[in-house]
């Protein structure tokens, strides 16, 4: 043999009838490759000999290549898709199972030869047979399938994958019956003991178990064609992003308080039991998975790399569909924290595996314009809803952009809420039950004074140290935005401190001006607390103020001992207590004018005259529409004892003790207070039934006849008026009296300097009126409205932003 092979190799010119034999040894040669199962006899491998002799024998694989890809384009390609393309509405989805495996299984058999032949030559290159040399099997093989698929797969009929669709929805309907089962060697029958839950068919016809084992064959078909993942793919992707929709619906829409997370991975290693017989022979081989399909695919079979792509590729997906799902729900999921929280640590975990931030800010910041950010609601109900969210979005991101960047219109829109800082100083100091979490807030061991948020001083470790999201807005620290807390965000809407600490005052004074004895306990914990908040030095006016509350505690007492001491003629006419305040501390109060009758003004003047003598140098002015009355009355068929009133109904229904009957005008002189004032305080007595009101504007006393019900003692009577009033001017009235003082020095600028830009005016202003917090908290915006409003008032000319006084005639 191997002094044949010399020969042949010697290059020496063949014979002439040397050509019919390598004709005669091609078309053996070629015989051998596509006959399965033949093995070369001794003859062919003399032939094989000559044919790589003669340099044929690189061509052998050129023209089984050729060969397939004219059988190919000529009938098995044909036959396939006019066998798979039977009548559907003639077949019953049985019959469409079998005819799918039996389509995929011709046109193996068809290609058979070929892919064999493929396989033996490449060995035969591999090993280097009488001097072979190519690509080898895997390179051949592969050109054979790319060939396969492209005439095949190019441009597909929509029936393939329809009947893909259908059967292995089928087979994981049938799957998932089987492993929910109690046995899995038998197909388990639907509730009623009709049709089985997985097949569909009538329990006698049952073929969950064919079912089954055509899967695993037309796996097996599929893997030899290397066509498994371009036909199953598609059809497993659509089947299994349905399936994770469906249950994402039934399961986790409108459902916050409990984590889905541990389900869905449950859920998900047995579709990986599914996708293992699905994929049964990818990657491992057909020996790595069980060859009986009633057997559950083992851990090991689960582990292949297909595997591991696709339970990757579900968890995108389901965390896609998830945060999809939360960010439509998520302004619901904020206002019910912290019953939600379970949500919220869902969202955070599938938030992490996707890039979602993007469109969860959209979403909720739409939210909150649409649903939040309207006049039909209430400050107060806002405020809940921004400290819910504020605990919400801080959980699911640390580092607090989510809140920074999706909370800004609340925080912008609460900025123009009259109310918004009153409701916020109730709730801190736990007068508002809808934002009761800020007084627990204000109250907890250890809290973050605004002191450390203004320092520049991180004071962190710089191993802690971590770069902000991309997103961040860049106008605050890291840090800083980490450590804010709830009452530091609320304070930081207005960027002044100070405006809280004068509504506290406001507030404080009103409480304290309208209780009727001189217990501050409550006030004394909530300024202690806020001194830990706001620092000592802010609240330095409150401390005076409560510590008036406990002097005039003290000199009511001395006074009332010095009565005591009097003779019954000596003693003043009315038993009076006051409360006196240090007037630069206090906020700045309501002024009426009311005079009152003149038992009232002797037993103040009384009062006035014991003060001046315990605190020499000093003397009162007294506040007489302020205060409270305690009163009996006696009528004629009844008494009325213990009321409590304000000083202006107490004065009216005095003089009503002069005579039975008065007209407003009369009342209005005697008392110093305008009509419609009195009309109004009026209607309180009227609606006790103690005056009625007859013609000409005269009320008269009811001294009998009354049909209402009698007053309990000690009853304390209000009108809708005070209801509403408060004995300190309100902010908006202080902020204008303010801006009246800016005016000023805005005039004498512009006199002295004919015209000045907005920039200008306001640097003047922060560098002449520099004290107090007042310029701090009036910023070029608010200035331009103020000018702006001088402009529409006549008082001011603008032109291309220069600002000047008009001319004077």
């Amino acid at each position: 043999m191997e002094e044949m092979v010399v020969e042949l190799n010697s290059g020496e010119p063949s014979a002439p009838g040397s050509d019919q034999g390598v004709a005669k040894a091609w078309e053996s040669v070629t015989a051998a490759l596509v006959s399965p199962g033949s093995s070369l006899s001794e003859q062919d491998r003399l032939n094989l000999a000559l044919l790589c002799s003669q340099g044929l024998g690189r061509l052998l694989g050129v023209w089984l290549l050729e060969s397939l890809q004219v059988r190919l384009s000529s009938s098995v390609v044909p036959e396939f898709w006019s066998g798979l393309e039977q009548p559907q509405d003639q077949l019953e989805e049985r019959d469409r199972a079998r005819v799918l495996l039996s389509a995929f299984q011709t046109l193996l058999d068809q290609l058979e030869p070929f892919l064999s032949g493929l396989e033996q030559l490449g060995a035969w290159q591999a090993e280097g047979h009488c001097g072979m040399s190519g690509p080898g099997p895997g390179a051949l093989q592969d050109r054979a399938f790319t060939t396969i698929r492209a005439l095949l797969l190019f441009s597909p009929p929509a029936v393939l994958q329809q009947r893909v669709l259908e059967f292995y929805s089928r087979t994981f309907s049938v799957y998932m019956s089987r492993e929910g089962g109690e046995d899995g060697a038998e197909a388990p029958e639907g509730p009623d003991g009709g049709a089985c839950s997985g097949c569909g068919a009538p329990a006698p016809h049952c073929w969950c178990l064919e079912a089954l084992q055509r899967l695993q064959q037309l796996s097996l078909v599929l893997s030899r064609l290397q066509l498994l993942e371009w036909v199953s793919a598609e059809a497993v992707t659509a089947i299994l992003h349905r399936l994770i929709e469906q249950r994402m619906e039934q399961h986790c829409r409108g459902e916050y308080e409990r984590s889905f997370l541990q389900d869905f991975q449950e859920w998900l290693e047995l579709v990986l039991g599914w996708l293992g017989k699905v994929f049964a022979t990818e990657g491992g081989g057909a020996a790595a998975v069980p060859m009986d399909p009633s057997v559950p695919s083992t851990p090991s079979a689960c582990g292949s790399p297909v595997l591991k792509q696709w339970r990757c590729h579900m968890h995108q997906f389901f965390c896609r569909i998830y945060v999809n799902m939360r960010i439509e729900e998520l302004f619901s999921i904020i206002r019910d924290f912290p019953e939600s929280k379970p949500a919220i640590e869902d969202l955070k975990f599938c938030l992490e595996r996707t890039n979602q931030r993007q469109q969860l800010l959209t979403s909720l910041k739409s939210a909150f314009e649409s649903r939040l950010l309207h006049p039909g609601v209430h400050t107060s109900d806002i405020l809940t809803v921004y400290i819910s969210a504020i605990k919400a979005l801080r959980e699911l991101d640390p580092s607090m952009v989510i809140l920074q960047v999706a909370c800004q219109p609340i925080r912008k829109y609460l900025r123009t809420r009259e109310d918004t800082v009153r409701q916020i100083v109730a709730g801190l100091t736990g007068d508002a039950e809808a934002c009761s979490d800020l007084a627990s807030e204000l109250s907890r061991g250890d809290p973050v004074t605004l002191e450390m948020q203004d320092s520049d001083d991180e004071g962190n470790d710089p191993e802690d140290w971590a770069p902000d999201p991309t997103d961040a807005v860049p106008d605050k620290l890291g840090s800083k935005r980490r450590s804010s807390d709830i009452i530091s965000l609320l304070v930081s809407i207005y960027g002044s401190k100070e405006i809280f600490i004068d509504e506290y005052r406001t507030v404080l004074a009103d409480r304290l001006l309208h209780q009727l004895n001189y217990n501050t306990a409550r006030e004394i914990r909530n300024v202690e607390l806020l001194k830990l908040r706001f620092g000592e030095s802010h609240m330095h006016y409150c401390e005076v103020m409560l510590k008036d509350m406990a002097d005039s505690r003290r000199i009511n007492s001395h006074i009332r001992e010095e009565e005591s001491k009097l003779s019954e003629e000596e003693q003043p006419p009315l038993a009076l207590s006051a409360i006196v305040l240090s007037s630069e501390f206090w906020p700045t109060l309501k002024e009426e004018k009311l005079e009152l009758p003149a038992a009232v003004c002797h037993a103040m003047e009384a009062y006035t005259r014991r003060y001046e003598k315990l605190k020499a140098m000093r003397t009162l002015s007294w506040k007489p529409h302020l205060g409270s009355v305690t009163l009996d009355l006696e009528l004629e068929d009844r008494t009325l004892t213990n009321l409590t009133v304000s000083p202006i109904h107490a004065a009216i229904i005095l003089h009503f003790q002069e005579k039975s009957s008065w007209t407003l005008e009369e009342l209005s002189v005697k008392l110093g207070a305008p009509k419609e004032l009195l009309h109004r305080k009026l209607a309180l007595w009227q609606q006790q039934g103690v005056l009625r009101e007859e013609a000409a504007g005269r009320y008269a006393v009811m001294e009998t006849g009354a049909t209402r019900d009698r007053l309990d003692r000690g009853v304390m009577l209000i009108d809708s008026d005070e209801e509403r009033d408060s004995n300190t001017t309100t902010q908006s009235e202080q902020r204008e009296e303010k801006l009246q003082l800016f005016w000023a020095y805005i005039q004498a600028m512009l006199t002295n300097l004919d015209s000045m830009t907005l920039e200008r005016i306001h640097t003047m202003l922060r560098m002449f009126v520099a004290t107090g917090p007042v310029v701090t908290e009036m910023d070029v915006n608010e200035l331009e409205a103020f000018l702006q409003r001088k402009v529409r008032e006549h008082q001011l000319i603008v032109s291309t932003g220069i600002y000047r006084l008009p001319k004077t005639s």
